[in-house]
């Protein structure tokens, strides 16, 4: 993705099921769960590197011992910082006496993060917001080890103001307006309860207060805690969870937006946002690595039995497309596959847009990530191309000379690596005047390999958002080329509306395609359909948010595809571009046919999977009319 999008966050959780004896013995090493965390940790930095924490419980400590350990920062690299202080406390051991730190038994009792129990979490922060409060995990502490919460997730929620009153109507005092906090109140709400109710009850039985400590580890049963917290959600999360006693937990949304992945043996239980980073920790194959279900938890209990059990009943699944496209890694090998099929279904529209001339035509991708559809892109070409030789050669038939059929054999898509992105120089750019100088050299262009005012270039990306970064940088240095036509492919559809479930697109005045379907609107005289739909949600601005309905997609109505990349084109090519530039875009019928079981598409299509999504886009356009900043949630 060409323009710099905030999005995701990634959990990690790892449940050592025997003794740190047994890990020395047969791994050589009693940090083996804190190693596994660190590597799912590394391996899932794409989804977030504005901050990382860790936090670790020790089972069956005694009374007046530390059993919860926390370690967290904002600061850069922040998962190699965590890591480095963890590790900081074992090396000053190492230092005195080496010896100590190979004896598991000693190092349970007197160091940090020497349990059976690890949370780990990096994260993006949304909309600007990344203080060290709002690093996850999050905890909830309580003198009761079965009331002490931990908390850390994938997740966005929609009704934050709803959730939040209902805080208040508890009796509550929130310590802050997020929907973190306002999670883990809620989560801890009915935690206490239910401690409560089990306290209760074996207090009639007879038993001390002593004994009933014991008995609720046993006995707590955190679906009935995840059920009434979680009834009111609306958005989109991959929820981790652990308890001071030793249960732990991870729950998705019954609309299955956000992504968590689990596998478990009789050694360990591990549950990641993401399957390769599993299969890359573990040394596993795909099929041994299940997908959670919407609206299931899997539950650890402190004992080590392992559960999945129904919170909420699920809806028709709409997980996250985005997730396909750009965000999650792309050594997954369905991902893999359905980014190249996000490529190769482009070709036709690709090759209308260069006239067919592939002799004439040079083919690329910007940035990186955009490779694989790259390869999918070429893959289609490349079959065109054997098509059309075949057509030729019966065409000629025995007319074919040895000349013309070395011609068409040698026939191929002319690829060229354009364009490299300079990491340095993006840290030096201000936002003075001068930025979209500097913007203009943040990548790279490679000379010689494109004709002058002949050659059409094809650039494929992965998704346009704002187009800032293609006007202000890619098309500025494509143009120095000097190619005839500057084709600019994204293997998603246009972003039309908001997103709100985790991944920082919260504004509609940021995405072009809105920005040009607003132009048209004007260009055309047709000012009041954007009237009207101001009316209308201003008309809505207090209903209930399952009575709402998005009217914004009233703004795109009248025009085809075609006609917003048409004006998308024009509002990218600054007056200097010599190029004529086109912009071509996958639709959603082929987004879909690549990627089959992911069709949350609201960014495309406005069809939000909970009613909090009309909430947000309705109240994102009433803030654009009046020219509010901020997001809608």
């Amino acid at each position: 993705m060409s323009d710099a999008i905030k999005h995701e966050c990634g959990i990690a959780l790892v449940r050592l099921l025997k003794p740190l004896e047994y890990y020395q013995f047969k791994y050589g090493s009693w940090m083996y769960g804190l190693n596994k965390l660190y590597l799912l940790m590394e391996k899932q930095h794409n989804r977030g590197q504005d901050g990382a924490g860790v936090v670790n419980i020790k089972l069956d400590q005694p009374a007046g011992s530390k059993y919860i350990c926390r370690e967290r920062t904002n600061q850069r690299e922040p998962i190699r910082k965590v890591f480095e202080s963890i590790h900081a406390h074992f090396e000053k051991t190492k230092e005195r006496n080496p010896d100590l730190l190979r004896d598991p038994v000693w190092v349970k009792q007197h160091l940090p993060f020497s349990g059976e129990l690890f949370l780990g979490h990096v994260r993006y922060g949304t909309f600007g917001k990344n203080e060290i409060e709002s690093v996850h995990p999050v905890i909830r502490s309580n003198n009761w080890k079965s009331r002490s919460l931990v908390l850390a997730g994938n997740f966005n929620l929609t009704n934050v103001d709803e959730l939040f009153n209902v805080l208040i109507q508890l009796g509550q005092h929130p310590s802050g307006y997020t929907d973190t906090v306002t999670v883990l109140e809620k989560v801890g709400h009915y935690l206490d309860s239910e401690n409560q109710r089990l306290f209760n009850r074996l207090k009639e039985e007879g038993f001390s207060n002593y004994e009933i400590s014991r008995k609720i580890a046993e006995e707590l049963d955190l679906a009935k805690v995840l059920r009434p917290a979680s009834r009111d959600w609306d958005g989109g999360y991959a929820m981790g969870g652990l308890i001071g006693a030793g249960d732990a937990f991870v729950m998705r949304d019954p609309w299955g937006i956000r992504p968590a992945f689990y596998y478990h043996d009789d050694e360990v239980a591990v549950v990641a946002s993401e399957r390769p980073v599993i299969q890359t920790a573990f040394n596993l194959t795909a099929d041994q690595i299940k997908e959670l279900d919407p609206g299931k938890a899997i539950i650890i209990k402190n004992h080590g039995q392992i559960q999945i059990e129904t919170i909420r009943e699920a809806f028709t699944p709409t997980p996250c497309s985005f997730e396909r496209i750009y965000f999650s890694r792309g050594s997954d090998q369905d991902i893999y596959r359905e980014r190249k099929s996000l490529g190769e279904y482009l070709v036709p529209s690709i090759l209308k847009a260069i006239n067919h001339d592939l002799e004439h035509t040079v083919f690329s991708f910007i940035p990186n990530t955009a490779e694989t559809a790259f390869y999918g892109m070429i893959k289609g070409i490349e079959n065109a191309m054997i098509q059309a030789k075949k057509a030729r050669i019966k065409e000629l038939g025995n007319a074919l000379t040895d000349e013309e059929l070395d011609a068409l054999i040698s026939q191929r898509p002319r690829v060229e690596k354009i364009a490299v992105k300079d990491a340095k120089l993006r840290t030096f750019i201000s936002q003075d005047d001068g930025r979209n100088d500097l913007v203009a050299h943040v990548y790279d262009i490679t000379y010689g390999t494109v004709v002058s005012y002949e050659d059409n270039l094809v650039v494929i990306d992965d998704s346009i958002v704002r187009g800032t970064t293609l006007r202000e940088s890619i098309i500025r240095i494509l143009d120095r080329l000097n190619p005839k036509k500057i084709v600019v492919v994204s293997s998603a559809p246009q972003i039309r509306y908001p997103d709100c479930y985790g991944i920082d697109m919260a504004v509609l005045n940021d995405f072009i395609a809105f920005n040009a379907a607003i132009e048209l609107l004007h260009d055309r005289k047709m000012e009041h359909i954007i009237n009207e739909v101001y009316a209308k949600c201003k008309a809505q601005e207090h209903l209930p948010k399952e009575e709402m309905v998005n009217y914004v997609k009233e703004i795109y109505a009248p025009f085809s595809n075609e006609e917003i990349s048409a004006k998308i084109a024009q509002m990218l090519k600054a007056p200097e571009i010599s190029a004529e530039v086109e912009v071509v875009y996958q639709d959603v019928e082929g987004l879909h046919r690549a990627c089959p079981a992911h069709h949350g598409d609201w960014y495309f299509t406005g069809n939000y999977p909970t009613p909090g999504g009309n909430k947000v886009v309705s109240k994102s356009f009433i803030n654009y009319i009046e020219g509010k900043s901020g997001r809608a949630y």
